[in-house]
């Protein structure tokens, strides 16, 4: 298997990993404990936020463990994809996004301030990463990696600057969702289109 493809099967299982991690975490979340798609932020799957923390078993190691494994695979991708393309442009956000997860695997919710650091770093760096893969990629998916980045930082930039638009329609945990679920979807693609892309 040659570099590219090999970068493209890890951005692939990253994407996968952390998709499956968070509806996995979610199943094995209590019920009847208030959370919500609509109310509950996907970190609160590993921990909530201080005071009066609550980590919830198995559903905490579940979610840690994928946004872990997911970074891991992500900046192994990275490194990967740099030895083909050469762009810094591209693999600069890309290994700050693969950071952001995996600070976002070790530093729960409940440890701060580091996860949110970690959390602002992946959304930011992930929307920059989707909209810089235009660089390496080609219609159509080159304009869907510019939407899903768009939508992801457009939505962060309204929750940070103007929720009283946008949290009171979706919430909160709709609104992290808008930012989350883009880049995920972007990742699993973009593995998609490396792993079958024409290297002759």
């Amino acid at each position: 298997m040659n570099k590219l493809k090999l970068s493209g099967l890890l951005f692939f299982l990253a994407g996968s990993i952390a998709l499956m991690g968070i509806i996995t975490a979610e199943a094995f979340y209590p019920s009847g404990t208030g959370y919500t798609t609509f109310h509950s932020e996907v970190s609160d799957l590993g921990a909530t936020r201080p005071p009066n923390s609550i980590i919830y078993q198995p559903s905490s190691s579940i979610f840690n463990t994928a946004m872990l494994l997911s970074g891991l695979m992500t900046l192994t991708a990275t490194f990967y994809q740099h030895r083909y393309f050469k762009k810094l442009i591209v693999s600069i956000p890309f290994c700050l996004f693969g950071l952001g997860l995996v600070g976002i695997g070790i530093f729960s919710g409940d440890k701060t301030p580091y996860h949110g650091m970690f959390a602002m770093l992946a959304f930011l760096s992930g929307g920059f990463s989707a909209i810089a893969s235009a660089k390496i990629t080609s219609a159509p998916f080159k304009y869907i990696g510019i939407l899903l980045g768009s939508v992801a930082l457009l939505t962060w930039c309204a929750a940070m600057f103007f929720p009283t638009i946008i949290v009171p329609v979706i919430g909160i945990g709709g609104t992290e969702r808008w930012v989350v679920y883009p880049l995920v979807l972007w990742l699993t693609g973009l593995g998609g289109y490396l792993m079958n892309k024409n290297t002759a």
